[in-house]
């Protein structure tokens, strides 16, 4: 009982990056729960006398759990209807989510990474996010330390070619706070003003609730898309603006129930992408 309680207290102290490091990957705040639950079985019924640093083998776990569960997990986005986005989650508790860094936290960053193999992802969450040194990196992923520093170099060029250099925390939040306020008045000249030209509007119902099962795209289109919907999509709608994954984000309640999440990546160019979380299963669990 006493070695189990210690393995318990163990467990605990490295839980958050276990959550960081599998909810980084997943982007799914219930997936990466069950993987963490996954290695706590583990853990209880390994030889822990043989371990020399709990830490690592548990993060090594983790990571090759996500790693087989992002594999998955991709084959079944490519039946999912509509975009898929992100989960939200709440780190206004927990800003980190266990790591040094709020890097690969942010949706934008999210999104890139769904882009890349999974080991491209793993290399780069546990060098950018947890700064594992790359020999440690290279021993959870079973590569050379060669091969290691390559999947690293390869998806930082993938997230800097596809995403323009971000607006300080500040202005992303301004932008959103004004890009709400158009939205539900449906002022097309205001919304206009504030979209860069190639602004892309995705909105991700997964089938539960009506959504655009396609991204809107181009300035004029996603400002007369928000415009056509005012009237009946804001009425008796109260926002609260908060912080999910590191950014501002506006919850949308009706009748005391949050029903949408929305949140804006902007350059210097102006709002890049408006990312609708409308899945109630993706609100309920954190926000709701």
């Amino acid at each position: 009982m006493e070695d189990l309680e210690h393995a318990a207290a163990v467990f605990a102290e490295v839980r958050p990056r276990l959550f960081g490091i599998a909810y980084r990957m997943l982007g799914s705040v219930a997936e990466a729960e069950d993987l963490v639950q996954d290695v706590w079985l583990r853990w209880q019924t390994s030889d822990r006398s043989v371990v020399t640093n709990p830490a690592a083998y548990l993060a090594t776990a983790i990571t090759r759990l996500a790693i087989n569960a992002t594999q998955s997990a991709r084959v079944r986005r490519e039946t999912y209807i509509g975009p898929w986005l992100p989960e939200p989650v709440d780190t206004s508790a927990d800003p980190h989510l266990g790591a040094e860094r709020d890097e690969a936290l942010g949706f934008a960053v999210l999104l890139v990474l769904e882009r890349l193999s999974p080991t491209e992802r793993a290399a780069y969450i546990l060098r950018e996010a947890f700064d594992y040194p790359y020999s440690q990196i290279a021993g959870i992923l079973q590569a050379s330390e060669a091969a290691t520093r390559q999947l690293v170099s390869r998806a930082r060029k993938r997230i800097v070619a596809d995403r323009r250099q971000p607006v300080t925390s500040v202005e992303q939040r301004k932008l959103l706070v004004a890009f709400v306020a158009a939205a539900r008045t449906g002022d097309l000249a205001a919304l206009e003003q504030l979209l860069a030209d190639d602004v892309i509007s995705y909105s991700d119902g997964g089938g539960a609730v009506r959504a655009s099962r396609f991204p809107v795209v181009g300035v004029q289109r996603v400002a007369k898309y928000h415009k056509a919907f005012a009237e009946r999509f804001w009425a008796g709608v109260e926002v609260d603006f908060g912080t999910a994954n590191g950014q501002a984000v506006a919850v949308l309640h009706k009748d005391g129930v949050a029903f949408a999440v929305c949140t804006v990546n902007a350059s210097a160019e102006g709002i890049d992408q408006v990312l609708w979380m409308m899945n109630p299963a993706k609100i309920g669990r954190t926000l709701g």
